[in-house]
Order: structure tokens, then C-alpha cells, then sequence
């Protein structure tokens, strides 16, 4: 049986590698995020998130010649025809100069103005492969349905969290406690789907 052990994180997010790593470590998987190797950010041309999250996973493999796993995920809005979508991490980027979570969420909320419907939901795409031209990849996708609000609300999280209210809780994601957030968010859906299938390949025990 193989077991993995050690995989490479191809992301230099410091929220997304705060995540990932509480939710591996419990499986016995150490995160080894590609900036500690050197490794770039990869281009994300692509008009899907599977197709961004599978370069970026080939782009970190090949570099540190490891398993790597990456993930694209945004937030996706009814009134906006699911934009920023892939496009949320740059969203802002030609209006405003910069690739901020603050410059984001201000061009969301002034989109946002004249629009009764604030449904909204963020999606993530995990990807794991177990080297560079891996003709297998592991594919896990998950949503997770919330609302946008005007005023941001908590100090956690990061990105959209701060206006991503979501009505079963009472509050927004930036709201909830890492431990809970780890338990509901996209992210922690889509890592128990990978983690169902790194079980039936045999790659955990």
C-alpha cells in the first residue's frame, strides 16, 4: 500500500495554506507549501476552475518533482452571472491597481448596489497529483451557498468571507470560528470527497 505522507501545496496564500494544513494534518499529511521550495505561482489562464486548479498542481509537481495538490476556488454571484468566478482572486486588479481582498470586495459590493438578489456561492476544486504528467488526476468540487452582504462583518477568514453571510449560522464566514469554518466551507467539502477517494487509491490509510 502506498501511503502519502508529504505533499506540495501550489499556492502562496498564506489563508489558503492556514486552511489546508488544519485540515491535512489530522490525515496524516504534511503540507509543504511550494514557496518554501522556491516554486512560483503558476498562470492561470483558463476559463474553469478544475482547469486552473490541474495547472497549478502539474506547474508545482514538476518543480519539486513531489505529489502536488492545488485547489481554485472563488465566489461565483447570481446578479453577476456567476462572476468574479475564476476571476476572483484579480478581480479588482484593472480598476483598482491591485490584487487586494479589500479592492475585491469594494468593486463586489459597488456591483452589488441596484440588485435585489444577493445569493451567492463559492466554489473549490481540489486537484492532487501524484507527479507532473500524472495521466490520473484526483478531481474533487464543492459549493457552498451563502449570501452577500454590504456591511463586512468578523475578523476571520479572508477574501469574500467578510460580506459572505450565510443565514443557517446567523452570521458571515469572516465571522465563524476556524474550527467551525473548517467543519462547513467549500474547502472542507471538497477535502472530504478527496479524502474518500485518496482512501479507495490506496494513498492513505
Amino acid at each position: 500500500m502506498t501511503i502519502l505522507n508529504q505533499v506540495v501545496l501550489a499556492s502562496s496564500n498564506p489563508g489558503k495554506i492556514k486552511e489546508f494544513s488544519a485540515l491535512l494534518n489530522p490525515l496524516g499529511i504534511e503540507l509543504i507549501p511550494q514557496s518554501t521550495l522556491g516554486i512560483s505561482d503558476a498562470q492561470e489562464p483558463f476559463l474553469t476552475f478544475v482547469e486552473n486548479a490541474l495547472a497549478k498542481a502539474r506547474h508545482a509537481s514538476h518543480y519539486s518533482g513531489r505529489a502536488a495538490m492545488a485547489d481554485d476556488s472563488g465566489i461565483c454571484v447570481s446578479a453577476l452571472q456567476g462572476e468574479p468566478g475564476v476571476h476572483s482572486a484579480r478581480f479588482a486588479e484593472q480598476e483598482f491597481g491591485s490584487r487586494s481582498d479589500e479592492a475585491n470586495n469594494r468593486k463586489l459590493i459597488g456591483l452589488l448596489q441596484d440588485q435585489a438578489d444577493r445569493s451567492a456561492w463559492y466554489v473549490a476544486v481540489l486537484v492532487l497529483v501524484l507527479r507532473a504528467d500524472d495521466p490520473q488526476p484526483i478531481i474533487a468540487q464543492a459549493i457552498w451557498k451563502g449570501q452577500i452582504v454590504d456591511q463586512p462583518q468578523g475578523n476571520n477568514g479572508f477574501g469574500y468571507d467578510p460580506h459572505f453571510y450565510l443565514p443557517e449560522e446567523g452570521c458571515t464566514a469572516a465571522s465563524l470560528s476556524i474550527e467551525r469554518k473548517n467543519q462547513i466551507s467549500h474547502r472542507a467539502k471538497a477535502l472530504k470527497m478527496l479524502h474518500a477517494q485518496l482512501i479507495e487509491h490506496n494513498l492513505i490509510a
